[in-house]
């Protein structure tokens, strides 16, 4: 095992981990000061420490990490080299030592190529870690400015929107709200955004031009959806426009390995095509999440082994989260896709507010829809937004993934009182029957 920087990578150290430690604080914070409402009084102001949730966030951090280190140095005695490396030729890494010792060569019969990802930054607009920041410098930003610009609306952008939203910070957030959901699920949270008093500004796009960072914060004109110009003042703004793949330096050209843009395509094995070296995670640009690059890794593994794995579908099997509030779960097509696709759609939806279980955790904005071909009642993608959405979405997986159809969710049994029973009661509306509405 090669690593340059620590072992873990971005998921654990500057992305999913820390980032859902701050959601988790500040849902926390949300439900302290509705405590009454529970029939809990709390006397006195009830108050945010933001140092105390990033202490939080660092704990976690690093108790994951050492039990990452455990499974590596003890359980599984696995060689970890830390230093940066580069293919030499299609079987050989060289390894320049991070502590400064004699670069060594790495030689083995096959090689993974996992590099995966940076934050994507605003052309001709640099990072400075404190002015302007990317979500690596959120996860240990060590004090909270009392204002922030979020520039961009998908996963990244909404978490940290509604993170430092509910911290208490001045937030505005510039772009599309995830714009790569379906439509119904955008339309709803970017209500919700509104409804929380956040600022949203749909459609703008600025560039470099349009942004003046100074001392003292950041200003940014604005031209929203509808021509309405605006000017946003800050005291920071977080760029979170993307991803790019790492593959700059590491020797791919010497062993001729493709690159489209900055990724390295990867065939359903994760095989490159010099067919010895795999490329898994973020930089094949297949699906940028954490649990879709372990997936990869499995497979690319259990491929070399001669296990022959069965490949992923990540568009239509491998399940997307948002941990905004209210949270997003979805697999599989939205309702416009699978109509572009030509199947004739139809969609089955049910609202979080009459669930007994939504209204009990006092929470129910959004909702439950299924999509599915009117035709063939293939099970084409499920989409929830609302309490535990991340959570609810793993039974979509399973149904996803099993070929199930409308009626199928209709006969499994979803418990009551739970959230799940959205999910059935969605697909009794695709069916025509929606039994609590």
């Amino acid at each position: 095992m090669l690593e340059e920087v620590i072992l873990g990578g971005t998921c654990l150290h500057r992305g999913c981990i820390p980032a859902k430690a701050f959601l988790k604080s500040a849902d926390v914070y949300d439900e302290v000061k509705r405590a009454a409402e529970f029939g809990v009084d709390i006397g006195g102001e009830v108050t945010f420490n933001y140092d105390t949730a990033l202490q939080r966030s660092l704990k976690i951090v690093e108790g994951q990490y050492k039990g990452l280190l455990y499974l590596f140095e003890k359980k599984h005695k696995i060689p970890v080299f830390m230093g940066r490396g580069m293919l030499l030729d299609a079987n050989t890494v060289g390894v320049t030592p991070n502590d400064g010792s004699s670069p060594l060569s790495l030689r083995a019969k096959n090689i993974i190529i996992n590099t995966g990802s940076r934050p994507r930054p605003i052309k001709d607009v640099s990072y400075d870690g404190l002015r302007v920041i990317n979500s690596d410098h959120a996860v240990v930003l060590e004090t909270l400015p009392a204002s922030f610009i979020v520039r961009g609306g998908g996963a990244t952008g909404v978490e940290w929107a509604s993170t430092y939203h509910r911290y208490g910070s001045k937030t505005t957030i510039v772009g599309n709200i995830v714009p790569m959901e379906d439509h119904e699920v955008a339309q709803q949270l970017t209500r919700s955004f509104q409804r929380q008093k956040m600022d949203v500004v749909v459609g703008a796009r600025p560039t470099a031009a349009d942004i003046d960072v100074g001392k003292k914060g950041v200003t940014m004109r604005l031209k929203d959806a509808k021509d309405k110009e605006s000017v946003v003042k800050a005291e920071c703004l977080l760029v979170a426009v993307g991803r790019q793949g790492n593959i700059e330096d590491i020797g791919l050209e010497t062993v001729g390995i493709n690159t489209k843009e900055d990724i390295i395509p990867a065939d359903d094995m994760q095989r490159t095509n010099v067919q010895n070296i795999y490329a898994i995670g973020d930089v094949n640009g297949k699906q940028m999440l954490a649990h879709t690059a372990m997936h990869h890794g499995i497979i690319a593994v259990e491929h070399i082994m001669g296990l022959n794995p069965f490949p992923l579908n990540e568009e239509m099997n491998s399940p997307t989260c948002t941990y905004c509030e209210p949270e997003i779960g979805s697999i599989g097509l939205s309702e416009k896709t699978a109509q572009e696709r030509g199947h004739n759609v139809k969609i089955g939806k049910f609202p979080m507010k009459p669930n007994a279980k939504a209204t009990i955790e006092g929470h129910t904005d959004g909702f439950a829809k299924v999509v599915a071909d009117a035709d063939t009642k293939d099970l084409l993608g499920i989409h929830i937004i609302g309490p535990h959405a991340t959570e609810l979405i793993a039974g979509g997986a399973v149904a996803r993934l099993l070929d199930s159809t409308p009626e199928e969710l209709v006969i499994a049994v979803h418990p009551h009182p739970t959230i799940s029973e959205v999910i059935g009661e969605a697909a009794h509306d695709w069916l025509g029957h929606a039994i609590h509405i």
